[in-house]
């Protein structure tokens, strides 16, 4: 038999039981469409989280007070809660190879201005903060550069606080209150979007000091420092973790945390996240494959005729043995081929049903899909192919 009987003789056989064939082939689609958009998910994520992160820069190195010891979060869950002070800030300039240094301070407050009020979270930074965040200032400007120590009476609101306070009118000279305090507008920043469910937007940016008079606290949030490069963030860690804890006797309560730490956990949490959601889509192409196998050896049964006949004008073992192996891999890569089409479409879907959906589709991913297609196809076709291929061609002439 040549190559283009082989074929024709793969599709009449496939052809002639529709309805088992596509049933068949059924299991194996709902496993690739299972791995395909768990896949297409954990990716989308992590490239959602990756840019969300990335957008305030690739250098930024932040300092929480509070180390953790076994579990939890500083300061909050586990560890031990100490302050960080705006000296400290300050110190942190005189490690070389350090650009910015952003002293923090954050909380709600009631936001008034033009007859009207908002809850919003306030930040209390320094004049760097913009810069070092890559926010961009719309109109006006940012916070003047000052001692951090000292109180000021400026802000900055979010695009989304300016709209909602004064409309289309320009709020720059306007006064607003915040917290009981009354400040003067000096800048509006551009539009900036939400990161992690937090809007940049909807919010104001005051001196750190105020900002810590208003919240009635003592200590920093949080600092921030940006490296002058990429390569002097170890560098710039090892002299932050040097100078603090010379300023704290010598104990290291507080903790450093790298944007590349961040995202080496995060897509360590997301690649094991993906390998046990693919291990349980991975059940259905097992299931799929039991399902290739009970029924290409039911197809032996039924045409232990044909294959005696075969056998006995001449066709070879292997060449028989080729033909089912064939037929298995036709049946295993067409439902490859159908999930992909259906995890194409529910990802369609999904997108207009939920447009702020992450969801991404690696190439390799694709490929991966059917070469695990193709595997359960010559995994489950094995041995019907052998026994088809090891059936006497007297006895099935007989037995038929």
């Amino acid at each position: 038999m040549d190559a283009l009987e082989i074929i024709r003789f793969v599709v009449t056989a496939l052809g002639g039981q529709r309805l088992r064939s596509f049933l068949s082939a059924l299991g194996v689609g709902i496993g690739v469409t299972a791995v395909i958009l768990l896949t297409s998910l954990g990716e989308g994520t992590r490239d959602y989280i990756v840019s969300q992160f990335t957008q305030f820069g690739t250098t930024l190195i932040g300092i929480n007070p509070g180390k953790v010891k076994t579990l939890g979060m500083p300061g909050v869950l586990g560890g031990t809660t100490h302050k960080l002070t705006i000296d400290d800030a300050e110190a942190l300039r005189r490690i070389p190879e350090v650009e910015e240094v952003v002293p923090i301070s954050f909380g709600p407050a009631k936001v008034e201005g033009g007859g009207r009020g908002r809850s919003v979270f306030i930040y209390g930074v320094g004049w760097e903060a913009a810069s070092a965040w890559r926010f961009n200032v719309a109109q006006g400007s940012f916070l003047p550069r000052m001692d951090p120590n000292r109180r000021g009476s400026f802000a900055v609101l979010g695009a989304k606080l300016a709209r909602e306070l004064f409309d289309e009118d320009s709020p720059l000279g306007r006064r607003v209150r915040i917290g009981g305090y009354s400040f003067l507008v000096i800048g509006v920043m551009e539009p900036k979007g939400q990161i992690l469910g937090l809007d940049l937007d909807d919010t104001a940016f005051i001196p750190v000091a105020t900002a810590m008079d208003i919240f009635n606290v003592d200590e920093l949030l949080e600092i921030d420092v940006v490296a002058a490069t990429s390569e002097a963030i170890g560098p710039v860690t090892e002299g932050i973790r040097r100078l603090l804890m010379e300023r704290h006797r010598g104990e290291e309560d507080f903790t450093v945390t790298t944007q590349t730490e961040m995202l080496e956990t995060f897509g360590r949490v997301i690649s094991m996240v993906t390998v046990a959601v693919s291990g349980i889509a991975g059940i259905s192409l097992f299931v799929g494959a039991m399902g290739i196998l009970t029924i290409m050896w039911i197809s032996v049964h039924e045409r232990t005729g044909e294959i005696g006949l075969l056998r006995a004008i001449g066709v070879p073992r292997s060449t028989v043995q080729l033909l089912f192996m064939l037929e298995a891999v036709a049946l295993s890569m067409a439902g490859g081929v159908l999930g992909l089409a259906a995890g194409f479409g529910i990802m369609a879907l999904v997108r207009a049903a939920v447009p702020g959906l992450p969801m991404s589709t690696p190439i390799e991913a694709v490929g991966a899909a059917l070469l695990m297609s193709l595997l359960v196809g010559v995994i489950s076709g094995v041995a019907p192919a052998r026994r088809a291929a090891d059936l006497d061609p007297i006895e099935a002439l007989r037995e038929e």
